[in-house]
């Protein structure tokens, strides 16, 4: 199928467009024998939505990313359907569907637990009747887009080339702005003036970064032109939308990847402030959340379970670590500084990416159980071990030392005495015991009491 794609690269010479006639790009159509997608490979309920619509008088095709994911050999997560129906019509041939949203009206029809998203061909924003179907800021920020349009006009107003591929009822692929050859070149190309079209929506920038690291393509190059500029126009992106955003970027198999093209167009720097200041080439902070999203890639891929409370808190533990250090010099003992510095970072953190508390407790807790984890005396370490965080609190631990934290063997001590048993614990505790006192006497020789307390591991 590649090699098909490819062998046409050569004979396509409109960057970001496909033929035109009248003002209108004019549909490749490419029948199964030539796209190679196997029917069954598409969702049942896909195509019960295209059969359901077309038989109801109505356009209908799989588009976006399941067409793409098909062409290049993938699963596709999901599959969306696009539509000449209204939202009012499709909700009429489907009972078992509902209206969502304001700023871009969809319908999700549900099957069960599956849910396939109709859109309504978009259209352009000269053709609106009235201001509440689309609105435009004087930034260029799409406010609201619910004018419809044609499958042509549809095909234009999508973000990039590979995803503006259309399957019908027929079978057929239909490919309005060179997405095939994009496909066949490995890129990811903006469809449209790419200022214009990420003024139209910042957080286009994130999904070119974010499919580029998935598909392994690269940017092409107008449309990585402009994204440091205009990165800081992610500003004006409700914190809740960069959460969700943040989570496809970080979860979804390719968060090394990911990490280092959002660096290289000042993208991260934007999302996280605070952990971005800290930030040199191969430093530690760079090591650690370098090591936290290699860690999860690979859970991913092992099909284990991740959560972004663990990911959060290794970006925003170097950020924490220097608050920390600030209110302990400004006299307040460890653990209360620690509190402090967790209240304070993720205050600031919320303001770009809006954290739910459901992720930002558990991720608090995960911080502040790495003091409590310096404490192993008497009944302390067995009752560690029945915290409902001390797993990934320990995961944590040896995350920090992966990223060459030095924290006097305290992961390898944590892995011994879980592995133990009886007898064993005691011997690493008083052993534990006997390292400690020594460590006291010795302090005291050099200068009296350490009124300090255990402080925290600092970064190197």
């Amino acid at each position: 199928m590649l090699d098909w794609i490819k062998s046409r690269v050569a004979r396509v010479t409109r960057p970001g467009k496909g033929p035109v006639a009248n003002n209108k790009p004019v549909a490749v159509v490419l029948p199964p024998a030539q796209h190679g997608i196997p029917e069954e490979k598409i969702s049942t309920n896909a195509l019960r939505v295209l059969d359901r619509l077309h038989e109801a008088g109505y356009e209908a095709h799989i588009v976006g990313g399941g067409v793409r994911d098909l062409l290049l050999g993938l699963r596709p997560k999901d599959f969306d359907v696009a539509t000449n129906a209204t939202p009012e019509q499709v909700r009429q041939v489907f009972r078992n569907s509902r209206i969502i949203g304001r700023r871009f009206r969809i319908v999700h029809v549900l099957f069960g637990r599956d849910v396939i998203e109709v859109t309504t061909y978009r259209g352009h924003h000269s053709n609106a009747e009235d201001q509440s179907q689309g609105e435009v800021h004087d930034s260029g920020l799409l406010l609201r887009d619910n004018v419809y349009g044609t499958i042509e006009e549809d095909a234009v107003r999508r973000d990039f080339t590979v995803n503006a591929l259309y399957y019908g009822v027929d079978g057929n692929v239909r490919d309005f702005c060179n997405g095939m050859r994009d496909i066949g070149l490995r890129r990811i190309h903006i469809i449209g003036d790419p200022e214009t079209r990420y003024r139209e929506d910042p957080v286009r920038m994130l999904r070119a970064v974010r499919l580029a690291a998935k598909l392994d393509f690269t940017l092409e190059k107008h449309t990585a032109a402009p994204i440091a500029r205009l990165a800081t126009l992610l500003n004006d992106i409700s914190n809740a939308r960069l959460f969700d955003e943040m989570v496809k970027l970080f979860m979804a198999g390719s968060a090394v990847k990911t990490y280092e093209l959002m660096i290289e167009h000042q993208l991260f720097q934007v999302l996280f402030p605070g952990p971005a200041r800290l930030l040199q080439p191969g430093n530690y902070s760079d090591r650690l959340i370098r090591q936290a999203l290699a860690n999860t890639d690979t859970r991913i891929r092992n099909d284990q379970r991740v959560t972004p409370a663990f990911l959060c808190a290794a970006i925003l533990w170097p950020a924490l670590q220097q608050q920390q250090q600030h209110a302990q010099h400004g006299g307040l003992p460890p653990y209360e500084a620690l509190q402090k510095a967790a209240q304070k970072v993720i205050s600031e953190q919320v303001k770009r990416i809006g954290i739910p508390k459901r992720f930002s407790q558990p991720m608090q807790e995960i911080w502040e159980l790495q003091w409590q984890l310096t404490r192993r005396q008497g009944g302390r370490a067995e009752r560690m071990l029945e915290h409902p965080r001390f797993r990934a609190a320990y995961d944590f631990l040896l995350l920090r030392e992966q990223a060459g934290e030095d924290l006097q063997g305290l992961g390898q001590w944590w892995t011994d005495f879980q592995a133990a048993e009886g007898n064993e614990r005691e011997r690493l505790q008083r052993e534990l015991g006997r390292t400690e006192g020594s460590s006291r006497s010795g302090r005291r020789r050099r200068g009296g009491r350490n009124r300090g307390g255990n402080r925290a591991p600092q970064q190197h």
